[in-house]
């Protein structure tokens, strides 16, 4: 039987609010991940790892933001290794979550586009961990003020689609593009690893 994430690393202790919204994030982009490539008919297996993938990718966070792409697949390798994952796999999922990140990252792998794409599309406002919106920064905002995301993949499977219903009192248009523009571009060049077109819609608009 092949490994997989144990069940009881999928429980959550009583963490502090803001490890319980990274648990959020990681499920959902776990989710995301693996149906990306559900939809697109690859193997099970490989559906499998890009979850695996989804759930470990920010684990470097725990070092420090910076970098943490990095020190994430450094951390999931010791892991896997542990679990005897087969090497193959191994190098699969951490170069898919060395890869997650728009500053440094390339989309290497089907594993690694599916990871990008349902990493930078979890734009939603219960992301944002600060309750005084008088004191919210321009992520906050941004991430505040989106109320729905949907990334979905037509049934001809030629492209993919991030749309987004974006309240424009607490953050504008230009606000979403001015942080995540190099975001956006990293999903284009992951949706293109897959064969796929990226398109960005907000408020009913398209933007990419």
């Amino acid at each position: 039987m092949k490994p997989s994430i144990p069940t009881s690393a999928r429980r959550m202790p009583p963490w502090p609010h803001w490890a319980l919204l990274s648990f959020a994030h990681v499920t959902l982009v776990a989710e995301k991940a693996g149906y990306i490539l559900q939809t697109l008919g690859y193997p099970e297996r490989t559906v499998e790892l890009a979850k695996i993938a989804g759930y470990l990718h920010d684990i470097g966070n725990l070092i420090n933001r910076v970098d943490h792409s990095q020190s994430g697949a450094i951390m999931a390798f010791r892991i896997l290794d542990h679990l005897k994952f087969e090497p193959e796999e191994i190098a699969i999922i951490v170069s898919a979550i060395g890869n997650h990140d728009e500053g440094t990252g390339v989309p290497v792998s089907p594993v690694a586009a599916a990871l990008i794409l349902a990493d930078k599309s979890d734009v939603r406002r219960n992301r944002v961990h600060n309750t005084d919106s008088s004191t919210f920064d321009i992520h906050d905002r941004v991430n505040y003020s989106v109320t729905k995301a949907e990334l979905k993949i037509n049934e001809a499977h030629t492209l993919i689609k991030l749309k987004l219903t974006v309240d424009t009192h607490f953050s504008s248009v230009m606000d979403y593009f001015e942080i995540f523009m190099q975001r956006m571009l990293l999903c284009r060049k992951a949706a293109e690893t897959l064969g796929l077109q990226f398109k960005l819609m907000i408020n009913e608009q398209q933007l990419m």
